[in-house]
């Protein structure tokens, strides 16, 4: 690595919830979500350079633009007055379209990298005129999301938690699955206080899961083989098509990630922790 090398880490984000409130009359959605990080995720690098490029590797990199669309290299240019340009390189580990932020954590691991690279701060708004999980992603803790994006509190007393993620072979559009949704005025989620968290969480849901399941099954044969595991829970996060399910241990996660990966080769299967 360059001693001018900056790598800033790029966590999956996972719903717990997605409760879907309302929309606005531009088509945005009001979303109430807690939402937590896992502790797997891209990697954003950026060097000095006299103009801005990406390179994108990793084993998902394939079939990814390069080009000025390329949301990473959208986010490397909020800061073009401070900088003549970067070398970026996007290291590609978490599966694209899949509900878990990848875009748009990429996006704010850039800012966040570009920033510390020019000693600049990072622009107000910057993160939610890239894309509504942006802002979030910028704070990788553990956050009640509400509004279109823009409304973050912080949660402080959420657990840790272990868990696997498991990702059908099938790429979901976002805008699809919210056109789906037959009603959009629902019920916000519940504060939580400290009960047990996995009743708590029970008591949630996510409005975009049947939908999504109706759209692509397999996402349901993920939720019913991940509960055979014994997850406490299983649920989609986002607008598909991952699928979470939450264990007591990490050995628990470990050996149901281990029997899922085998069971379906075709599916994207990880243990890990979520949490601030």
């Amino acid at each position: 690595m360059s001693p001018m090398q900056i790598n800033e880490f790029a966590r999956a984000k996972i719903n717990l919830c997605l409760h879907v409130t309302g929309q606005r009359g531009d088509g945005y959605h009001f979303l109430d979500s807690l939402v937590v990080f896992a502790d797997v995720g891209d990697v954003v690098s950026v060097q000095p350079s006299g103009d801005f490029s990406l390179k994108i590797d990793g084993p998902f990199a394939d079939g990814l633009s390069v080009d000025e669309d390329n949301l990473v290299l959208q986010a490397a240019r909020v800061f073009e007055q401070h900088c003549e340009g970067a070398a970026l390189i996007l290291t590609k580990n978490l599966p694209v379209a899949s509900g878990i932020g990848g875009g748009s954590a990429d996006a704010a691991a850039t800012l966040r990298a570009m920033a510390r690279l020019t000693g600049a701060d990072l622009p107000k708004d910057a993160g939610l005129s890239l894309g509504a999980d942006v802002p979030v992603c910028l704070m990788q803790q553990t956050c009640r999301m509400q509004g279109i994006g823009e409304q973050i509190t912080p949660v402080q007393n959420i657990p840790q938690i272990t868990a696997v993620l498991m990702r059908p072979n099938v790429a979901v559009s976002t805008p699809t699955i919210f056109k789906a949704i037959t009603d959009k005025n629902n019920a916000s989620m519940t504060d939580y206080n400290g009960e047990d968290f996995f009743t708590y969480l029970n008591n949630q849901r996510n409005d975009l899961e049947d939908p999504a399941c109706a759209f692509a099954p397999e996402i349901n044969i993920c939720l019913q083989a991940i509960r055979e595991q014994g997850a406490l829970l299983a649920r989609m996060s986002g607008s598909g098509a991952t699928c979470f399910g939450l264990f007591d241990t990490q050995e628990n996660a470990r050996l149901a990630a281990d029997n899922l990966a085998e069971a379906y080769p075709d599916c994207w299967v990880t243990a890990c922790v979520l949490g601030s």
